[in-house]
């Protein structure tokens, strides 16, 4: 199992935490160190749609200018901002095996994991 997102995330940590007390065993990818590529980027816009993916919500996004949040208009344009600035992707993202998860939510990792 990976689990992608930045160290200082709140949810990143939330996920962690609940990871280690169910003793699931992970590697954790940091993306300011390893960035996702083009086609990871593409799998999961491919898996929760790519409005999803980008988190508007996030300082990152907040502390774009207007002109470049406009920028943003369809999957090709969030993969080109993702990859420029990954701490704009939702957090975090987990693989394990085939399922691909975004966000944290207990219930989910619980049915899922």
């Amino acid at each position: 199992m990976r689990v992608y997102g930045i160290v200082n995330c709140s949810t990143v940590k939330a996920a962690r935490t609940w990871l280690e007390s169910q003793r699931k065993s992970y590697e954790f990818v940091d993306f300011r160190k390893v960035p996702p590529t083009r086609d990871q980027l593409a799998e999961w816009c491919k898996a929760f749609g790519w409005e999803r993916v980008l988190n508007r919500r996030g300082t990152t996004w907040r502390m774009l200018p207007p002109a470049a949040q406009a920028r943003v208009k369809d999957e090709a344009s969030a993969i080109a901002l993702m990859l420029e600035k990954p701490t704009v992707i939702k957090r975090p993202v987990v693989e394990a095996g085939p399922t691909t998860l975004i966000g944290f939510d207990q219930d989910e990792y619980l049915a899922r994991l």
